[in-house]
């Protein structure tokens, strides 16, 4: 496992020792992995741990079931797996200095990492960013009604409101189509929508919001998501 070469520690957390998978764990699911006090992801947040997604959820990443098992990450572009995890913690979770593999922090996220891995040998899992996007049909708006809970309502929050969004920095939707056309004035707002679904925070509409691949949000989901929205 390519993570260069940490083992198993204890760190001491609380009244006592607590095993190292033990805190990675908690890591995971905690934003403040990140010091960056404008972060408002975790690990958790964008990735499952089973090896089925949930039925009621639609990540952003992939599934981490078996992940410390596999032979690269993010399609093929990261052939270590604290590279993997970096790109996610600098790109989306703020952090400044990536994590450095005697960090206790890295050591305990790797052991977490190697539990929920119980294969010695998985295969890659595909990733797959649409380069160049293009509009969607619009589909079944209660389809999208349940897309829009699965996949964006944590972050979002409840539409029109932004009620229950992980932070304030997260837009309200669809109200943010009105920002589109000030910033994009003559293109569909959801073809900007699709836009910033598909790169997230590499279209550079601001924010750090990750991009959906194809393999995590399909076009037909995508397509009733938007049919929800009335974009």
């Amino acid at each position: 496992m390519k993570w260069l070469g940490v083992g198993a520690v204890l760190l001491a957390a609380g009244c006592g020792p607590t095993p190292a998978a033990e805190y990675g764990e908690e890591l995971f699911r905690d934003p403040t992995l990140s010091e960056s006090q404008y972060n408002a992801f975790s690990c958790a947040t964008c990735h499952a741990t089973t090896a089925t997604q949930p039925q009621d959820k639609l990540y952003a990443g992939l599934s981490l079931y078996n992940v410390a098992a596999r032979p690269h990450w993010w399609g093929g572009y990261e052939t270590r797996l604290l590279d993997a995890v970096n790109f996610c913690y600098t790109a989306f979770m703020r952090g400044v200095t990536p994590l450095a593999p005697e960090d206790p922090k890295s050591r305990a996220l790797y052991e977490y990492l190697v539990s929920i891995s119980p294969e010695t040998q998985a295969p890659a899992q595909p990733f797959t960013i649409v380069k160049d996007i293009t509009d969607v049909p619009r589909g079944n708006a209660e389809r999208g009604a349940d897309v829009y809970k699965a996949a964006c309502q944590d972050c979002h929050g409840e539409t029109h409101t932004g009620n229950g969004r992980n932070t304030e920095f997260a837009s309200i939707l669809p109200e943010v189509a009105k920002d589109y056309g000030q910033l994009f004035p003559g293109i569909p707002a959801g073809l900007v929508f699709i836009e910033k679904v598909r790169h997230g925070r590499f279209f550079g509409v601001g924010g750090n919001m990750p991009p959906y691949s194809q393999e995590a949000l399909s076009n037909q989901d995508l397509g009733a998501l938007l049919a929800y929205l009335g974009l």
